[in-house]
């Protein structure tokens, strides 16, 4: 007799709700039956292709799917409040880290699992893996003897406190930073020492942010744990990978990649004062090698799908269900104790920290007037740039979001936040009352074509029908230049070039074109006042620096270039985009470009810097050195040719679309751009000299952190 699955429910459907989806789909004895996200489009987009059902909330989810099983997904300060009320409507609950806020919190949620008679556990992911578990036989087998100590190392970029987005939860506080990145490290020490105690903390590298947070970049921790004495560090700058941990005992010594999921024991050996440092040597090389072959073979064999994240996600999923299977305690890595024990240490850290500055009072209104202009997006890379152009030049500015940071409290009343879905028509209609210019500059990023059509494209024309209804002046529309075919060398691109077939472009760069079509229409038929700008690769103090226009990054170290990289590339200032969508606009007391209705500008600057010249400026005016590699567009086309047909063919995954040469080619931005159109039409003036370009839009602090 086969035995019945276990009905699992997601709430929250972003980005870590589809490692939870991927895990289940791959772990026997579950099914998953609900997912619940106040976002529907979200909400589908993760449950449709699986047979699940859409709910709006836990509580509809609870009331009307009745999973047996529920896993906790959203952001951190509602964990204790749903995780109790699933327990409590009878369901098993597994919470994604940070497990809660407070040790209180966590302890609470674990007094009602116990009166509800439920499993209650933590996706502490990285205790789940392979190696890790080998690490932990080797210290009960007395290989490594007493430990003296361990230090853990969280050393990875976090790329929002750059470049945003700024109004993320980890961002608004150093409590908040600390507690999304402190429980995978005190975990590990929770599972391997015992309780964290006698901590020290020291933060350092503060940074401003826009909206008044100030956070540090990195933090270094000291305790004592059984008996050994422990270092934490944590570092958020541009750099190398290194998240690892290393335990130094009596006989020997571990360190464990848990990005890479390896495990190099150092030991000493018994060969002569010559042949000693050989052996040690042939050692450490030999177990590299052989990891480093066997994760290869692995992840080949399971198309990625076994890489190292994703075992994590296994193990500490498949323990909480087979607990609830089993009717037995949880494995002790992912239990209710554990995840107590780790956030009354964090409790005990952020206890050490600076308290957050005080939210800045508002000076004195910037610009006077009504509102003239709303950007929806404008909490964006450039969004926040327009914004501010706009308001240096006497425009009072309405920013439509959906969070609800403010990156421009120190503008005052010249800017006004509306935390709203641009979905939602009732929310665009007040946005846009009495508001001359929109500036539509909300993208988005979806996995599938149905998607974008519901989370852009549809988006897209509501935002253009509430334009009409409302009676704007002028609604700007930012398009991409990746919708061109940017694959023939010998062919200048104008705004005359038509984009050509789309069917098997990307996906985001066929979702613009579809905007911009479906608007367009509206300007033909309805008379709407539509403009599009298409900004190049934009780059510039608060942009990224791996932006994907320019190369395949592995990391902030080394990139794979689209081509050869000595073509010039699109690029543009950002400071220069603004400076272009302000001129698009239409408000009182500043020129107006008439009868530009219906046209589009490619915001490129002139071709004078290749993306080799962009790096070699990049070590010139920093000293960092960024390792290149060439990209063979065609080989990379070939090669997601062949994932194409694993996809579909193999792993019979919906929805794929298969690649186009063109498309690949494209990336290398091969063929050139000209910007006459926005230079003679808006007289619009980029950067054309390239020292001055990188100058500009190279800085240090901005790219790297510092």
């Amino acid at each position: 007799m086969t035995e019945r699955s276990t009905r699992v429910g997601l709430v929250g459907a972003g980005y870590i709700a589809r490692w939870h989806a991927e895990a289940l789909a791959r772990l026997p004895g579950v099914e998953l039956v609900a997912v619940a996200d106040p976002a529907p489009a979200a909400a589908r987009a993760l449950a449709e292709p699986r047979g699940a059902r859409v709910h709006a909330s836990l509580d509809d989810m609870l009331a009307e799917t009745r999973p047996e099983a529920v896993h906790i997904l959203t952001p951190p300060p509602l964990h204790a409040a749903q995780a109790i009320a699933a327990l409590g409507a009878g369901a098993h609950v597994l919470v994604e880290k940070p497990f809660a806020l407070t040790g209180e919190e966590a302890a609470a949620m674990a007094a009602a699992a116990q009166a509800a008679g439920r499993v209650l556990a933590v996706n502490h992911n990285f205790l789940g893996l392979p190696a890790y578990a080998r690490l932990k036989a080797r210290v009960a087998a007395g290989d490594l003897g007493r430990i003296d100590r361990l230090t853990v190392n969280w050393h990875y970029p976090l790329p929002p406190l750059r470049s945003g987005p700024f109004g993320l939860w980890l961002l608004r506080s150093p409590q908040n930073l600390l507690t999304e990145f402190a429980p995978h490290l005190f975990a590990f020490v929770q599972d391997l020492l015992g309780p964290a105690q006698d901590l020290v903390l020291r933060p350092g590298r503060w940074i401003d942010l826009p909206g008044g947070a100030r956070l540090p970049q990195s933090l270094m921790a000291w305790a004592r744990a059984g008996t050994a004495e422990v270092t934490i560090s944590i570092s958020l700058v541009e750099g190398d990978d290194d998240r690892s941990l290393t335990l130094r005992g009596v006989a020997g010594a571990a360190r464990l990649d848990f990005a890479a999921d390896t495990l190099i024991v150092q030991a000493p050996n018994s060969a002569d004062i010559v042949l000693n440092p050989l052996m040690a040597q042939l050692s450490l090389a030999g177990q590299h090698l052989r990891q480093g072959l066997g994760n290869a073979w692995r992840q080949g064999r399971s198309l990625n799908r076994d890489q190292p994240y994703a075992l994590g996600f296994r193990t500490a999923l498949g323990a909480f269900h087979t607990a609830i299977r089993q009717g037995g305690p949880v494995d002790a890595r992912f239990s209710a104790d554990a995840a107590v024990a780790v956030t009354q240490a964090i409790d005990r850290a952020r206890a050490l920290l600076p308290a957050p500055a005080p939210a800045p009072q508002p000076p004195a209104a910037v610009a006077d007037g009504p509102v003239q202009a709303l950007v929806i997006g404008g909490t964006g890379f450039i969004g926040r740039a327009l914004t501010r152009a706009l308001v240096a030049a006497g425009v009072r500015v309405r920013v439509l979001s959906r969070g609800r940071a403010n990156p421009f409290a120190d503008l005052g009343d010249a800017v006004e936040i509306l935390s709203a879905d641009p979905a939602d028509t009732d929310a665009l209609a007040r946005a846009m009352a009495g508001v001359g210019t929109v500036y539509h500059l909300a993208r988005a990023e979806e996995a599938t074509w149905d998607a974008y059509l519901q989370n852009d494209v549809a988006v897209t024309e509501r935002i253009g029908a509430a334009a009409l209804a409302a009676g704007v002046g002028r609604l700007v529309y930012t398009g991409t230049i990746a919708s061109y075919d940017a694959s023939d060398p010998r062919r200048p691109i104008t705004e005359d070039t038509p984009f050509g077939p789309m069917e098997a472009r990307n996906l985001y760069a066929r979702s613009k074109a579809l905007c911009e079509d479906r608007l367009l229409a509206l300007h033909r038929d309805r008379g709407l006042p539509l403009v599009i700008a298409r900004p190049g690769i934009v780059i510039g103090p608060g942009g990224p620096l791996q932006h994907w226009g320019i190369g395949r990054w592995q990391g902030p170290g080394a990139v794979r270039l689209w081509g050869d990289g000595r073509n010039p590339l699109p690029l543009v200032l950002i400071d220069d985009v603004a400076e272009a969508l302000v001129r698009m606009g239409r408000f009182d007391g500043l020129p107006t470009v008439e009868g530009i209705e219906g046209q589009s500008f490619n915001l490129v600057g002139p071709p004078i810097l290749s993306a080799r010249g962009y790096f070699d400026a990049i070590h010139r005016l920093t000293g960092t050195r960024i390792r290149l590699r060439r990209g063979r567009l065609n080989a990379l086309y070939l090669a997601d040719l062949g994932k194409w047909l694993l996809k579909r063919h193999v792993l019979r995954k919906p929805g794929v679309i298969r690649p186009s040469r063109a498309d690949w080619l494209s990336r290398g931005a091969l063929s050139p751009f000209v910007p006459d159109r926005a230079c003679a039409v808006l007289g619009w003036q980029p950067e054309t000299d390239p020292d001055r370009l990188a100058r500009r839009a190279i800085d240090g602090t901005a790219l790297f952190g510092f």
